[in-house]
């Protein structure tokens, strides 16, 4: 069995941003992508998930198609959950630079096992 991913994991880059509409409001965004697929690196054998992203926006918000593209790109992928699921909130809050932000990765049961990775990122100064 391999450990080596089969591909690099999408760049950040190709995630677009818009202005926040509303930058004086606390808002929740809530985005949920019910055919997420990557690969395990350690069976080679796909794995399924349901990402669900909500966030405060502050200044930007992400554009739907490059986010479906982003994720789309994940599809031949080794990864671990808990690694892509990082990753992708870490590329979402780098180029967003939310108030706050929750991706929950909930990952289709193999062998009887489902499992559920979420990420939580709260701005420094922000309540």
């Amino acid at each position: 069995m391999s450990t080596k991913p089969y591909d690099a994991p999408p760049a950040a880059q190709t995630l677009e941003t818009f202005a926040n509409p509303a930058p004086s409001r606390d808002y929740e965004i809530c985005i949920e992508a019910p055919e997420f697929t990557c690969v395990c690196p350690k069976t080679s054998h796909p794995d399924f998930a349901t990402l669900t992203l909500t966030y405060v926006p502050d200044r930007a918000c992400v554009e739907l198609k490059s986010y479906k593209l982003y994720l789309h790109a994940y599809r031949n992928v080794g990864i671990f959950h808990e690694a892509v699921t990082n990753r992708i909130a870490d590329d979402l809050v780098k180029i967003l630079k939310p108030r706050r932000l929750r991706l929950s990765a909930a990952f289709h049961a193999h062998g009887g096992i489902t499992t559920t990775v979420t990420v939580e990122h709260q701005a420094r100064g922000k309540k």
